[in-house]
């Protein structure tokens, strides 16, 4: 039993190693909140450029496909 409590101990120690203590661990979830909010700020004012670009490249590709296609030809009138 002493063996089995001794194997599950040394074990598990380098397991803690890969958890970082509190005070690291605070810092970086510091560190991600001003990231996000800084990544945030940008793209709530880049949106509205990215939005405008994309409408009108829809719309330059939206108007070479109608200038380009043939327009339809009119029945035969009798």
């Amino acid at each position: 039993m002493l063996q089995l409590l001794l194997a599950v101990a040394f074990s598990a120690v380098p397991l803690t190693l890969y958890v970082p203590p509190i005070r690291s661990l605070n810092l970086f979830v510091e560190t991600v909140e001003g990231m996000l909010r800084q990544t945030a700020i940008l793209t709530l004012r880049a949106y509205p450029r990215v939005r405008l670009a994309c409408s009108r490249i829809l719309s330059s590709l939206l108007r070479t496909t109608t200038t380009s296609s043939p327009s339809p030809s009119s029945p035969p009138s009798s």
